[in-house]
């Protein structure tokens, strides 16, 4: 925006901006509107809109083609001095802490393609799907990594989330198991005291299932608790990642409940959601970053063929 600050504070700036976003959301070839279109979505003069347009085309950021009676058409474009324009600044995302070559991918595959699609772009950790949204809904974030899982379960509850794209299975990860203190136990009883992370919609939702019918004590812990909880008796058992359990020496046994058998694959899945307020961004992002490349380098980056970067 520092280029063209002075032209978006001036009288113009507002539809400049606006049209900015709009035609960021579009791909060459497309019709765009017409001037009476525009003036009347924006409740302003057509003279303005007209001035906005011949603004945007002086510094390269559309190429605009009038067909006579079919209307004017999207012939190129310049997503940097569009994005510039557009003042969407830093595009800030958050994800899970990156513990595992499985996170490290992701994070890694994010930063690559941001970079590749000339977008700025910055990366945070916070552990709990529900955190996550939470600073989602906030506005102190963009987007969000999440599980397929976690992002049906919140729209059902009518969190104002939207996913805007779904990677593959195991994208998010491997497995979840449940890990036991006692080296003997194979699988949850009756009695036991039963660790669940309510920042955690994944975690909570299969311990509830690995534990239906089960007369257990829940405990409340944080994730990043589990372990010590383990070590010092204060919990039995509790549902963690497989990809932190496969790099310690840990009693673990696969999930049994078959409603959490069911689930396991959504929750394998990475999804990236936005605002529901900020479908526009949505769909930019969607047309100008690589999501396939994304999960391309994780996977690269999980068999070791490529040094995590982010």
């Amino acid at each position: 925006m520092t280029e063209y600050k002075s032209v978006l504070l001036s009288k113009n700036g507002r539809v400049i901006l606006a049209l900015a976003r709009e035609f960021l959301a579009c791909k060459p070839g497309d019709r765009i509107g017409t001037v009476e279109h525009y003036s009347q979505k924006y409740n302003i003069g057509r003279g303005t809109v007209q001035s906005a347009l011949k603004f945007l085309q002086s510094i390269g950021a559309v190429h605009l083609e009038s067909r006579g009676h079919l209307g004017t058409y999207l012939e190129g474009m310049s997503h940097k001095k569009l994005w510039e324009v557009a003042d969407y600044g830093v595009i800030m995302a958050v994800m899970p802490l990156p513990y595992s070559k499985r996170y490290e991918g992701l994070a890694t595959g994010l930063f690559m393609a941001f970079e590749e699609a000339d977008l700025p772009f910055s990366l945070a950790f916070m552990r709990g799907a529900s955190k996550r949204l939470e600073a989602l809904e906030l506005g102190k974030y963009n987007l969000a990594v999440l599980s397929k899982l976690a992002a049906r379960l919140e729209i059902q509850k009518g969190t104002p989330i939207e996913i805007i794209h779904e990677f593959g299975v195991q994208s998010y990860v491997s497995d979840h198991v449940v890990i036991f203190r006692d080296d003997a136990r194979e699988q949850i009883e009756p009695g036991m005291r039963v660790a669940v992370d309510p920042a955690s919609v994944d975690q909570t939702i299969l311990t509830c299932y690995e534990c239906e019918g089960i007369e257990v004590d829940y405990v409340e812990t944080s994730y990043a608790q589990i372990l010590h909880k383990l070590a010092e008796n204060q919990i039995d058992a509790a549902v963690w990642n497989l990809d932190e359990v496969v790099e310690r020496k840990l009693n673990y046994q696969p999930l049994r409940n078959r409603k959490s058998q069911e689930v396991a694959r959504e929750d394998t899945t990475a999804v990236l959601a936005v605002h529901r307020d900020e479908k526009v961004l949505g769909n930019v992002l969607r047309r100008l970053v690589n999501m396939e490349g994304i999960e391309a380098i994780q996977r690269q980056v999980i068999s070791g063929e490529l040094i995590p970067s982010y």
